[in-house]
């Protein structure tokens, strides 16, 4: 049924009077005419009695037009809702974070849209890659930030990369290690504290301890809270693997120290946005898409 020429019965029902209700909608008397007809004949009913001195509903008409102002307004509501839906002024957004960029990125980027978004509802995932991919692939998220140095090839996903992070190993002021320039095996004899170890990495520190055989080094403390490593690192010789933008607060308040490496360790994060191919994000979704990366890149400008 078509919404303009319903909103003409509207008016005729307002009006009850054929020449100002056609004039109000900026039409002539004859076309309103037959747009009038035109809905009664999809209608299958006559909604109006007209004779030369006035205009009435009939009973159909009574039954219908309640009916078609409720149409209307709801057409109206959608109409402005997908309007403030594609400008992101209402909505919602699901997605999720590894546990770097949990600390690292999301407060920052969860406070840029709820700044400039207050109105979209947000629900965001911290949890591995591993399990985001599964969230992910079910729809339950639109995409993930996480480190994808083990992430298979797909192309079903869609993987934004975004700047490598360097990984440096921090020990708190006291340290044994603190004072002098140390090896990263001595520093692994400390026991190392990190979040999940992709596969990828723990073989490269494997080939940087000598690590015989296809034996992978593991960690004294894997876990994917950086608030209880973080809490180790400082109450404990526990050496802290993170990436520098993670302990920026500790290292300027003197609480954690970068130990000094004979030979320094290259290993880095390989952080990306991942999403399915061929979905289209929702409006909400590409502006924090948008906003991880502004946060990224900016300290790595900087």
């Amino acid at each position: 049924m078509n919404l303009r020429r319903l909103s003409h019965v509207v008016t005729l029902a307002d009006e009850l009077h054929f020449g100002r209700a056609a004039e109000r909608v900026n039409l002539s008397q004859p076309a309103f005419s037959r747009s009038i007809q035109s809905v009664e004949s999809d209608v299958g009913a006559r909604l109006f009695d007209r004779d030369a001195t006035e205009v009435r509903l009939t009973p159909a008409g009574e039954f219908f037009i309640p009916r078609a102002r409720a149409l209307l307004l709801d057409a109206r509501s959608l109409e402005r809702d997908v309007n403030l839906y594609l400008d992101v002024e209402i909505g919602e957004a699901a997605f999720g974070c590894g546990p770097i960029p949990a600390v690292d990125l999301m407060p920052q980027v969860i406070s840029m849209l709820r700044q400039s978004h207050p109105r979209v509802t947000l629900r965001v995932e911290e949890s591995n890659w591993k399990h985001l991919l599964e969230r992910l692939r079910t729809e339950d998220i639109e995409f993930f930030v996480a480190d994808t140095t083990d992430l298979p090839q797909d192309p079903a996903l869609h993987v934004q990369a975004l700047p490598r992070q360097r990984i440096g190993f921090y020990v708190r002021a006291r340290h044994p290690l603190a004072a002098r320039s140390c090896t990263l095996a001595e520093a692994w004899q400390m026991g190392v504290a990190a979040a999940k170890a992709p596969i990828g990495l723990k073989e490269r520190l494997a080939a940087l301890l000598g690590t015989p055989g296809e034996q992978l080094p593991n960690l004294a403390l894997e876990c994917d809270n950086f608030a209880i490593l973080r809490s180790v690192a400082l109450s404990s010789d526990t050496v802290l693997a993170a990436t520098e933008s993670l302990v920026q607060d500790d290292l300027a308040a003197g609480r954690l120290m970068a130990l000094r490496m004979k030979t320094p360790a290259s290993l880095h994060t390989k952080l990306a946005i991942v999403r399915l191919q061929n979905r289209t994000p929702s409006p909400m979704a590409r502006v924090a898409m948008a906003y991880i990366e502004r946060v990224v890149r900016e300290p790595a400008a900087s």
